[in-house]
């Protein structure tokens, strides 16, 4: 149970950037590029819908700080990144991929060209 004097312990570490520097993944050199970054989780890692649509109204409310895909030669824009849906690969797998254990295996997009030499080139060094 979380109580104000947990809440208050809380806020101090998460303010003490000596703390988190040394009990985890923060570092002071990266935080000039945090401008406009958002941020949503559930604490124990649970998947849920909700999180998705939590995450989808960040990038709504970051638009005005360049959380867009508005750079079509390079690809910089904004995104979400998300669990495995590791049930729903297995059931549309079977069959066709020997898919590894949850956790054991990771995915990817790839973006190619639309002009068909460059996105033959692409796939050959893919």
């Amino acid at each position: 149970m979380t109580t104000a004097r947990n809440k208050i312990r809380l806020t101090k570490k998460v303010e003490d950037k000596e703390f988190l520097r040394k009990h985890s993944l923060y570092d002071p050199n990266f935080e000039y590029a945090s401008c406009g970054v958002g941020f949503v989780c559930h604490i124990k890692g649970k998947k849920s819908h909700k999180i998705l649509q939590q995450a989808l109204e960040v990038l709504r409310r970051l638009s005005h700080r360049g959380a867009t895909g508005a750079d079509p030669k390079t690809g910089d824009g904004a995104g979400v990144l998300l669990q495995l849906p590791h049930r729903f690969f297995a059931r549309v797998c079977r069959g066709r991929i020997s898919l590894p254990s949850e956790g054991e295996y990771g995915t990817g997009l790839v973006f190619l060209p639309p002009d068909r030499k460059e996105r033959r080139f692409c796939k050959e060094v893919f």
